[in-house]
């Protein structure tokens, strides 16, 4: 192994100069772990500039048979990004280029180290935004993003990457150069492979360039903030919502513990009976924009309702989404172990989901909190757990993916598999699926050195 690796190295520092490539461990270390807070340090650590580095970089692993983990900002949940045994990261941090906006065809090409925010900032330049936002948006990356498919509040009415990203250049397992897509919105030719690609966590292909496609924004916003006496009533107020013409930009939910923590971190005021709570955004014209906002609060005015009331300062909507924003790390200074999942229900399922989830908190003695986006059934089911539970937590997450299921929901709507649910992912598909899933790995992969343990039941 230590002759393997040594004649691996020498060839690396061919390909990059010392100060995009790290061998020391000490300086390793922190590539080794991602917001899951699992770790595992890498052989090494490259940092391409360009797409040539990748293809070479590839090459080379295919040559020595050495496992390669791509990485943007490490901020994924699920040990997606967290190197395999002996594998380098290939951080895509200096791929940082903003490449071309082109607001005449709505588009924008990136590098995939870009930052989310840089993203919004340059087509807001332009008047135009790309709809996905994560929590994480000023530090994620494009190339993470695309990575998990991960979406965020706006989703609900402009979709995630794979309906927002128009095509990909990449590099292939075995180190082959992949284009994919069109710069147009239409096009039918082939297989869509950009799709394919995007949510597959690294495991199909190395993303080196992305043509994101891009939404005008809109004149205005509105933001109104809805309690509920019970779950029941805010998912009820959720399915009317989603019922009626005007599908707002974004549609949050938050339970009763949720809502105590958001009371105490964000000093908001809320009714103390409040056992659910929405935040519902909606955009459009500034002229049309109150009776579109009336509307929606009309279908949000079910039985159990407490108040409902539309922001009335740019400050007030800011300490709102601040508080939204703020909930998942605030998580862990409650107990030293989150475990975040980000499940999907039907919407009508909701409330049997959270009373499920709350069953099974009392049956472990282990504090669940539960928070996401409502429009689209997408809650994120964090387990709060003392070093001591972590055996039992993992039976709890068993359970809690078993009721998931049996609601005919998704383990997964955003956050990807990685390690934390590869074991689990016969619980949604079968041995069919898995196997085509395999065969489409090895098609793109045959050598397995992209994520290979990350996906599929080791």
């Amino acid at each position: 192994m230590q002759s393997r690796q040594s004649d691996f190295l020498q060839p690396l520092k061919n390909i990059y100069n010392e100060k995009s490539l790290f061998l020391d461990p000490a300086d390793c270390w922190s590539y080794g772990y991602d917001n899951s807070r699992r770790h595992n340090e890498p052989l090494a650590v490259v940092f391409p500039s360009s797409h040539q580095q990748v293809v070479e970089t590839v090459a080379l692993c295919n040559t020595h048979n050495i496992a390669i983990t791509a990485r943007g900002s490490g901020t994924g949940t699920t040990g997606a990004s967290v190197p395999s045994n002996n594998a380098i990261i290939l951080s895509t941090e200096q791929m940082d280029n903003i490449v071309k906006v082109d607001p005449d065809n709505r588009l924008m090409i990136v590098e995939p180290g870009v930052t989310n925010q840089s993203v919004q900032q340059a087509a807001a330049e332009h008047g135009f935004f790309w709809p996905p936002d994560p929590t994480s948006s000023a530090i994620c990356t494009i190339g993470g993003n695309l990575a998990y498919n991960s979406a965020g509040p706006r989703a609900v009415k402009y979709g995630t990457p794979r309906e927002n990203t128009l095509g990909l250049t990449c590099v292939t397992g075995n180190g082959e150069t992949l284009k994919t897509g069109a710069n147009t919105t239409k096009s039918v030719v082939g297989y869509d492979l950009t799709r394919l690609i995007i949510g597959s966590e690294g495991t199909l292909a190395i993303i080196t360039q992305a043509t994101l496609k891009l939404t005008p924004l809109a004149e205005a916003k509105r933001t109104l903030q809805a309690t509920y006496n019970s779950v029941e009533a805010a998912a009820t107020a959720v399915a009317k919502i989603m019922a009626q013409p005007i599908t707002p930009c974004a549609l949050e939910f938050m339970d009763s513990t949720a809502i105590s923590l958001v009371k105490d971190n964000a000093k908001l005021s809320l009714p103390t009976a409040a056992k659910a709570l929405l935040m519902i955004e909606v955009d459009g014209d500034q002229s049309s924009l109150d009776a579109i906002a009336k509307k929606v609060a009309d279908s949000a005015s079910v039985d159990g309702l407490i108040d409902i009331h539309i922001a009335k300062t740019t400050e007030q909507v800011k300490q709102l989404w601040a508080a939204r924003k703020a909930l998942s790390p605030s998580l862990r200074k409650v107990a030293p172990k989150k475990i975040n999942e980000d499940v999907v229900v039907p919407v009508s399922h909701i409330p049997k989901l959270i009373n499920g989830l709350q069953m099974l908190s009392e049956r472990y003695q282990i504090p669940i909190v539960n928070f996401g986006h409502a429009g689209n059934g997408n809650i994120h089911v964090n387990l709060l757990v003392q070093l001591e539970q972590l055996e039992t937590a993992k039976t709890c997450l068993s359970d809690v993916f078993k009721l998931v299921i049996s609601l005919n929901g998704s383990l997964s709507g955003e956050h990807g598999i990685g390690l934390e649910k590869r074991d689990f992912i016969s619980l949604e598909l079968d041995s069919i699926a898995i196997s085509i899933m395999k065969k489409i790995k090895m098609q793109f992969d045959p050598n397995n050195l992209l994520n290979p343990d990350k996906v599929f039941p080791s």
